[in-house]
């Protein structure tokens, strides 16, 4: 039996990886470490918490004996690594955080995968689940391949392309089979509500500004997080050692653009007057070093794995809308205590 360490498998992300590989692999023992922090919600994998190849462990990465621990009694064979500290303004307010996150924490996986593996790299994998923002910021045209140079303009991205660096190092100098994966802005059901999407969704729910960075010019890609689930899963299975795989969901859109067409269907979904919500868009001061574009090729991924987009857009905002509007319970549980306070430090003052 395969015994898989899926790391951050409470998050958003994770919880979609975690839930995929549990379903389609029975005889894979997943084993979801987690430290549980405001953005890691059990709630999340709630309806497979009973299954018998799943096991869930609360614990830190930074702790490297408790990792170095873990390998040993769990016996793990691979790795997904998804935990990491991801939003940019908590990284603007408190950048050591990041870097012990995502830089120290990686390599006390690495460290501990390379003592427990070190008879037989070939038979186990370490996959680094890491973001376009460490490709910096594009002009009007052109796109982020796997040959881009990193160019990191924030706490956040430079801690992950710090981590990304040294799981390629480790690939060279030590010879452990580690793949890499670099992923556009993700929406879905589960998006913890201080990222843009589903912190407007909430917003326009309850009738409170929509805040909106400058002027909302900024454009992300964006990809349904079920679809970089589903690459995830293709990437650990038939990647080729020391590659590297760009993940994107080909849907460029503003900032502004993306939120009055999440207006439009809120506006239909709530019964309300056409336009109604978008007078809840509020321009707020923009973030330091607030990149301007973000686009993906992942042709790469199309052609030697057949990975491709399942949804438009517009389909998967939609889907994304009904569920936070259908799990009301979800939503209340985690805008409260800690969550509140950090959106007022955020968008209170401005």
């Amino acid at each position: 039996m395969k015994k898989i360490l899926i790391t951050g498998g409470a998050g958003f992300i994770g919880s979609h990886v975690v839930r995929r590989f549990v379903n389609n692999y029975p005889n894979y023992q997943i084993i979801n470490l987690d430290k549980l922090t405001y953005a890691g919600n059990l709630l999340n994998l709630k309806d497979i918490e009973q299954r018998p190849n799943y096991k869930f462990i609360k614990g830190d990465i930074v702790d490297a004996a408790f990792i170095d621990q873990l390998f040993t009694e769990e016996q793990i064979d691979s790795v997904i690594h998804l935990a990491a500290e991801s939003h940019v303004d908590r990284s603007i307010s408190n950048p050591l955080e990041f870097v012990m996150t995502n830089v120290v924490g990686t390599v006390n996986l690495l460290n501990a995968a390379r003592h427990q593996w070190k008879h037989a790299y070939s038979n186990h994998r370490f996959y680094h689940v890491s973001t376009d923002e460490v490709y910096g910021s594009l002009g009007e045209t052109g796109l982020f391949t796997e040959e881009t140079a990193y160019d990191p303009h924030s706490p956040y991205s430079a801690s992950k392309a710090s981590s990304d660096h040294f799981v390629r190092s480790y690939h060279d100098t030590y010879g452990i089979d580690a793949v890499i994966s670099n992923c556009s802005n993700n929406y879905g059901s589960f998006h913890f509500p201080e990222k843009l999407i589903p912190l407007s969704i909430n917003n326009i729910k309850n009738n409170l500004p929509i805040p909106v960075y400058g002027k909302g010019e900024n454009i992300r890609d964006w990809l349904w997080v079920e679809d970089h689930a589903r690459a995830i899963d293709l990437i650990f299975h038939q990647a080729p050692a020391g590659s590297t795989y760009n993940i994107g969901g080909h849907n460029e859109w503003t900032n502004i653009d993306l939120i009055r067409l999440l207006c439009k269907i809120m506006d239909q979904k709530l019964g309300r007057e056409p336009g109604s919500s978008a007078k809840l868009i509020t321009f707020v001061t923009d973030r330091a070093g607030h990149d301007l574009r973000y686009a993906i090729d992942s042709s790469k991924l199309q052609a030697d794995l057949g990975w491709k987009p399942s949804l438009q857009f517009e389909e998967g905002l939609e889907k994304t809308v009904d569920w936070f509007l259908n799990n009301e319970e979800w939503l209340q549980s985690v805008t409260s205590g800690n969550y509140q306070s950090y959106y007022n430090d955020q968008y209170g003052k401005r």
